[in-house]
């Protein structure tokens, strides 16, 4: 069993936001010990795991509630699921070409600095010198 401080920093998230998740009852299989402190299982700490990810897709806390509510309802919801998933690899392939656009524009920065380091082109980066 894990304490909330123990899953933050397995899990590299905050105590605040661990707590926050199990306040929004998105993880059933929570227990808590004699004096109402919170417990983790390795059940307990998949449901972060998939909770950490959906929410890094975008997917709102009460999706995830509501997907968590489909798992535990079982295998009728199966088709369910894979659709709420497959909009979220749709959020999370679009993020991705978002990152490598953010990338690459970085890389033409830093190619230029390197042009004017080089003294390849004047230093056009600064107003006070337009």
């Amino acid at each position: 069993m894990y304490t909330v401080k123990e899953v933050a920093k397995l899990l590299d998230l905050t105590e605040h936001t661990v707590r926050y998740y199990t306040d929004k009852e998105l993880v059933p299989s929570l227990q808590r010990d004699k004096n109402n402190n919170r417990l983790f299982d390795n059940e307990s700490i998949n449901w972060l795991i998939g909770i950490k990810y959906l929410k890094q897709c975008g997917m709102s806390v009460e999706d995830i509630k509501t997907y968590v509510h489909l798992c535990l309802e079982g295998d009728s919801t199966i088709e369910e699921r894979y659709e709420i998933i497959l909009k979220q690899k749709v959020n999370a392939l679009a993020q991705l070409e978002e990152a490598k656009l953010r990338a690459q524009y970085m890389e033409d920065k830093a190619n230029h600095y390197l042009d004017i380091i080089n003294h390849v082109i004047p230093d056009n980066t600064n107003p006070r010198k337009w």
